[in-house]
């Protein structure tokens, strides 16, 4: 895809045709030739979620980072939204301090493989000073390490069918990406925050952080990454478990 003629078409033609109800359509068909449907896209909202999600991705396709901070920024305070899984083997595995844990990647991958907390410590860390927006309308600051999650899928050999990378937590919270912010440097299998192990409460042993996407997106407990090709297989078909409660599968900030 050309990114000029993708961008001056869908954000000219896209935006002049969004009047109304069959402008908002009109955009929608032009996003899907190019590619660029979220698995949300129908019902009521389903044009308007394509259009947000179709701007935003050709606008960002340049790998635009999210603002980094510095530490004196740190917020006092980190909200924690959701508490800790009560049932499965997750609390087995904080119980023994996740000595029994791994972290599968697999799917549509050359290599698959699980990842003990002390392999994923192996890897080259990176620390990023960022900024967790929550839709209630709060946020915080804080610095996270870990793993960019481009390292792992390097690891495993992403297959070029692969479209997705799916977050497969120890709760019902699941999440996806497309690829694009998948490969994105500020991505990180985060297992500390602050200079400290990750809390509990923020998603031990390691959770997803995003900062280019609202917190609902920053999966926490994780358990697997499934790389695939399609979406509509897993829960309602809609890309994660927040479309099923009245979010956005995109929540790009």
């Amino acid at each position: 895809m050309s990114s000029s003629l993708s961008r001056r078409k869908l954000i000219t033609g896209g935006w002049a045709a969004a009047g109304g109800a069959a402008g908002l359509t009109a955009a929608a068909r032009l996003a899907r030739r190019y590619g660029l449907i979220p698995p949300d896209w129908r019902g009521i909202w389903g044009p308007g979620e394509t259009l947000t999600y179709a701007c935003q991705r050709i606008l960002t396709s340049e790998h635009s980072l999210a603002r980094e901070f510095s530490r004196g920024e740190i917020s006092q305070v980190a909200p924690v939204s959701g508490r800790p899984p009560e049932k499965g083997p997750y609390r087995q595995f904080l119980a023994d301090g996740f000595a029994a844990w791994r972290l599968m990647v697999d799917g549509l991958v050359a290599r698959p493989a699980s990842f003990t907390l002390a392999e994923l410590k192996r890897y080259p860390a990176r620390t990023q000073i960022t900024e967790q927006t929550c839709e209630a309308g709060w946020s915080f600051v804080a610095a996270w390490t870990g793993v960019p999650l481009s390292d792992l899928m390097d690891r495993v050999g992403v297959l070029p069918a692969a479209r997705y990378a799916v977050f497969l937590p120890f709760d019902d919270k699941w999440d996806s990406l497309d690829l694009a912010d998948a490969w994105h440097p500020q991505t990180l299998i985060a297992y500390g925050m602050n200079g400290q192990d990750l809390p509990v409460d923020h998603g031990a042993p390691v959770r997803l952080k995003i900062p280019r996407q609202l917190g609902y997106k920053n999966v926490k407990y994780l358990s697997r990454i499934l790389l695939i090709d399609t979406l509509r297989p897993i829960g309602k078909g809609l890309g994660s478990a927040a479309p099923e409660h009245g979010y956005s599968w995109y929540a790009g900030i």
